[in-house]
């Protein structure tokens, strides 16, 4: 049965994206991993679990002269991703590839310069499950665990590459654990329970970067975080 389908605009129209109408849904995290990634143009980057290609296209627009590569599970995911490339013109420079990272990433692929991921939240052993297959995969663990995930994405990096992952807050120690000794800057979201993390190898090392506060307290969103969302700002660590 064919998926039904939504389609939806990020960075003040700039990317059209099609996604589910049912089940996970894009929000603001894929926007801001995207802006937090420090690419240059001519570089190679992967979005490592990329679900319907949210990061890999806001990445595309951000930066020019691009080589971005999706890895994804799920096939209809896989699917939308394609045609979401092609929609924004961008199938030249976005390549998604059906994969599951419980194995290996294939060698074919090579090293990338950066690495984003916005890995699931939720340990599956403490989730509860939804009952939409979709959104349980993209929220609670499942054939890869954290640790799984930052293990291949460090190992997709080229020698001074960089990974930039959004999690939650309270996942941070376990996180830094499973980096291990190696040059990080942590960047708070402030209202929002989450953290950005950038990881360079190298010389072990820990920076906080100041947060980043998504919300005036009247509601709506800061002005830094608008020209973030909505007019593809970086997001400066």
């Amino acid at each position: 049965m064919a998926v039904e389908t939504t389609e939806d605009t990020l960075l003040g129209g700039r990317v059209r994206l099609l996604q589910p109408r049912r089940g996970y849904r894009v929000a603001v995290d894929p926007v801001l991993l995207a802006a937090a990634v420090e690419a240059r143009p001519g570089e190679r980057l992967l979005d490592l679990g990329c679900g319907t290609g949210a990061v890999a296209l806001c990445l595309a627009v951000r930066v020019a002269d691009t080589s971005i590569v999706g890895v994804e599970l799920q096939p209809d995911l896989v699917e939308l991703a394609e045609r979401s490339a092609a929609l924004n013109g961008m199938s030249d420079r976005v390549r998604i590839v059906r994969h599951d990272i419980a194995t290996p990433l294939p060698a074919s692929l090579g090293l990338f310069d950066h690495v984003a991921t916005n890995p699931p939240f939720l340990a599956a052993a403490v989730a509860d499950m939804p009952p939409d297959r979709g959104k349980a995969l993209a929220t609670v663990e499942s054939s890869a665990d954290l640790a799984r995930w930052i293990a291949v994405a460090l190992s997709a990096l080229k020698p001074a590459g960089t990974l930039t992952l959004i999690h939650r807050d309270d996942r941070l120690d376990d996180i830094l654990t499973m980096l291990g000794a190696i040059d990080v800057t942590v960047k708070r979201l402030g209202d929002a329970g989450r953290v950005l993390i950038r990881a360079r190898k190298g010389p072990a090392a820990r920076r906080e970067s100041p947060a980043l506060v998504l919300h005036r307290p009247g509601g709506g969103y800061s002005e830094a975080a608008e020209a973030i969302l909505r007019h593809a700002a970086p997001l400066a660590f």
